[in-house]
């Protein structure tokens, strides 16, 4: 990955972000744990100071200045982390373990004070916190205590620190890194997909990784959309061929009827005739051109505003009246048995399905048979079931039956164009039923199930 591309991340640039406000708040903190260390080593030096300045003056106090001296000779031989220097009141060193009163006192109590000290081949300065006090015979007393350890901790510290926030730093940018890397190549994957899409392969879908991410949830949301497309983009296309290829046969014989007519003597009865031919030919065109029109409108969705729960028993009933004439007619019994069912649906294409069944039914049912209209409940669902006792479809066909234009062998020769029961599988898929056609032995039973709402 170059580092242009790393730069324009989001995600990089994000993490630097966080890091830079996470460091600051590190070196924050460190600051604080630094300055409260040292307060603290401060503090203890000054009061071991001046206790030892209390504990001089007091043996002075009880015991007078030969006391004083021997204690500080005694402290001095055995401390090497402290300086005691006893001056008269001219100023003389009269005892201590530095030669010289240090002239940067300029009358104050504290002073502080850098010395050597030899390490090896080198001579290391450190400093001194001392503290002067003046005793009433004038002597002058300088009691301090050097803060060598005191700054190798405070180094130390201030080293801890200082890699502990190299290495939050360093770890914000790894972590960064390694984060922008991963998203960066689940966005190449997606922007690899949306090239095929926008070449025209519609069946491309995005990847997921299963872990249930936000990625994830916009990969499921962008492939519900694509497969949306999808379908009206091939609704679409089969129509256009569906048009092109179903009506071309009767537009081509109403103009051969036409142009027959035309070519013969004028007669009435026989332009009557060609009409009569004519208009035939037009409400079979009109009747295909509305089929598909209704196919293409299932497929292509329903909004949301035109969904509805609705009584599917009552939509059954109020369908199946009106073939009660037509059934009546061709000798056909027709019987309806429902139970109270809800469903969520679109009323007018689900009146249509119900319709295209019974269409279908009383068309290929002889005279003397039954079709019969089913809602029942069966479980958490809803089925819709229409039979007949026609002559049925082999089992082999029951699949091929619901594609468009299929007119199986022996319905050949009644009407139709071969799209009802393509528009029932399209209103099924619409509304997340499944369609099953099965032998009701004898005829077909046709059995739409939806959820129950």
């Amino acid at each position: 990955m170059r580092l242009g591309n790393l730069v324009r991340i989001s995600a990089f640039r994000l993490t630097v972000l966080y890091t830079g406000l996470f460091s600051v708040s590190v070196t924050l903190l460190l600051l604080f744990i630094y300055y409260s260390t040292v307060a603290v080593i401060e503090r203890q030096t000054t009061e071991t100071i001046e206790a030892e300045v209390r504990g001089l003056v007091e043996q002075y106090r009880e015991r007078g200045l030969g006391r004083l001296i021997t204690a500080i000779r005694e402290r001095a031989d055995a401390d090497d982390e402290s300086i005691y220097l006893l001056t008269d009141p001219l100023g003389r060193s009269v005892v201590g373990n530095i030669a010289n009163w240090p002239e940067s006192t300029n009358g104050s109590m504290w002073v502080n004070l850098v010395r050597e000290r030899r390490e090896g081949d080198h001579l290391v300065p450190y400093a001194v916190s001392a503290r002067a006090f003046l005793l009433p015979t004038g002597h002058r007393l300088l009691v301090g205590r050097d803060t060598y350890e005191k700054s190798r901790f405070r180094d130390m510290v201030v080293r801890a620190l200082a890699w502990s926030l190299v290495a939050t730093i360093a770890l914000g940018l790894l972590g960064g890194v390694v984060l922008s890397r991963r998203m960066l190549q689940r966005v190449q994957r997606v922007a690899t997909t949306a090239r095929r899409i926008a070449a025209g392969d519609l069946s491309q879908r995005l990847e997921k990784s299963g872990s249930g991410d936000e990625f994830d949830r916009l990969a499921e949301s962008l492939n519900t959309m694509l497969a949306r497309i999808e379908r009206l983009m091939t609704g679409m296309r089969l129509a256009s061929d569906s048009m092109a290829h179903d009506l071309r046969s009767p537009l081509t014989r109403l103009r051969s009827r036409v142009e027959l007519a035309l070519r013969g003597p004028p007669d009435s009865a026989k332009d009557r005739e060609a009409l009569g031919e004519v208009l035939a030919q037009t409400d079979a065109a009109l009747a295909v051109f509305d089929s598909l029109l209704n196919i293409a409108l299932a497929e292509a969705g329903i909004e949301p505003a035109d969904m509805e729960t609705l009584a599917l028993d009552e939509l059954a009933r109020d369908t199946t009246d009106l073939y009660e004439p037509f059934a009546e007619d061709a000798g056909i019994r027709l019987e309806v048995r429902t139970a109270a069912a809800c469903v969520r649906g679109q009323r007018q294409l689900l009146a249509q399905a119900v319709a295209n069944l019974l269409d279908n039914a009383v068309k290929h049912t002889p005279a003397g048979g039954r079709v019969q209209v089913r809602v029942e409940e069966q479980g958490s669902a809803v089925a819709l079931i229409v039979a007949d006792t026609g002559p049925g479809i082999p089992e082999a066909d029951c699949k091929r039956a619901l594609e468009r234009f299929v007119r199986l062998e022996p319905s050949r020769t009644g009407p139709g164009a071969g799209l009802g029961l393509s528009l029932v599988a399209a209103v099924a898929r619409l509304h997340d039923a499944t369609i099953d056609l099965s032998n009701n032995r004898p005829g077909l039973r046709v059995t739409l199930t939806f959820a129950r709402c």
